[in-house]
C-alpha cells in the first residue's frame, strides 16, 4: 500500500514537471549537448559531411594567440563593467533612498535604459561618440580635454563600450539596492548608534553586510550580461563604419 502511494506521488509530480521539462530539454539541454559534440568535429556548419577530430580543435585554440587576446579583452570588459555598476548603483540607491518630489520620475529615467532595446541605445551612442559632432567630444573640449576617437579607434573602443554598458545597467542595480536597503532592520542602525558608531561605521558594519546577498546577485547578473554583450558591441563598432560610408 505504501509503495502504491509513493508511485502515485511520483506520477503526480511527473505530470506537473514533464510539461516544463520538455521545452527545457528540447531548447536548452539538447542544444548544449549537441554543441559539445560538434566541438569535437571539423564541421564548418555548412557542409553535411564532417569528421570526428577529438580534442584537436581545443589544441588549436590554446595555441592561437587570438584566443588569449579575446580572453584578456573579456576579463577587462567584465571587470570594467562589474565594479563601476555595483559601486555607482549603490551610490544612486543611497541618494534615492529618501523620497522627494519627483523621485519616482527620476527613478524611471535612471531605470529606462535597462528596458530600452539595445539596438536603439547603441545607435544613439554611435552619434554621441562621433569624433567630429558627437556630444562626448564636445564635453571634453568644453573641459579643455583632448578629444577621443571613441569607437573609431581600437585604443578607445573598449572604454566606449564599457561606458555604454555601465550607463545601461546603473538603473537596474539601483532598483535592487533600493529594495535591499529597505529590508535592512532599523533596529541594527539604532543599536549601532547607541554603541557610538558614526555614518561610515554604520554603513560598513550594518548596511554592507545587510545588502551583501543583493551585491552577490548583482555581481553574477552583471558578469553574465557582460559575457553576453555581443549585440551592443557589434552595433557600436560596426554602425559607425556603416555611417561613415554615407
Amino acid at each position: 500500500m505504501t509503495k502504491k502511494i509513493q508511485f502515485k506521488k511520483i506520477g503526480t509530480v511527473g505530470a506537473f514537471v514533464l510539461p516544463a521539462m520538455i521545452p527545457l530539454i528540447v531548447f536548452w539541454i539538447y542544444p548544449i549537448l549537441r554543441t559539445v559534440y560538434i566541438s569535437f568535429t571539423d564541421w564548418d556548419y555548412m557542409m553535411p559531411e564532417y569528421n570526428f577530430v577529438g580534442v584537436q580543435n581545443f589544441i588549436n585554440l590554446f595555441h592561437d594567440s587570438r584566443f588569449y587576446d579575446a580572453l584578456w579583452n573579456t576579463v577587462v570588459f567584465c571587470l570594467g563593467t562589474l565594479v563601476p555598476t555595483i559601486v555607482l548603483g549603490l551610490m544612486l540607491a543611497l541618494l534615492m533612498q529618501k523620497a522627494f518630489k519627483g523621485s519616482g520620475i527620476v527613478k524611471f529615467i535612471l531605470f529606462s535604459p535597462w528596458i530600452t532595446p539595445t539596438v536603439a541605445i547603441s545607435i544613439v551612442w554611435v552619434w554621441i561618440y562621433d569624433p567630429d559632432t558627437g556630444i562626448a567630444n564636445q564635453i571634453l573640449r568644453f573641459l579643455h580635454l583632448p578629444a577621443l576617437e571613441w569607437i573609431n579607434s581600437s585604443d578607445t573602443a573598449m572604454l566606449a563600450v564599457i561606458i555604454v554598458t555601465i550607463w545601461k545597467s546603473l538603473g537596474y542595480a539601483m532598483i535592487f539596492y533600493l529594495s535591499a536597503l529597505e529590508k535592512v532592520p532599523k533596529e541594527l542602525y539604532e543599536a549601532s548608534a547607541l554603541d557610538g558608531a558614526r555614518g561610515w561605521q554604520r554603513f560598513r558594519d550594518v548596511t554592507l553586510p545587510g545588502i551583501s546577498p543583493t551585491t552577490f546577485f548583482l555581481s553574477i547578473i552583471t558578469m553574465v550580461n557582460s559575457l553576453q554583450a555581443y549585440d551592443q558591441i557589434q552595433i557600436l563598432t560596426q554602425s559607425y563604419l556603416e555611417i561613415k560610408k554615407f
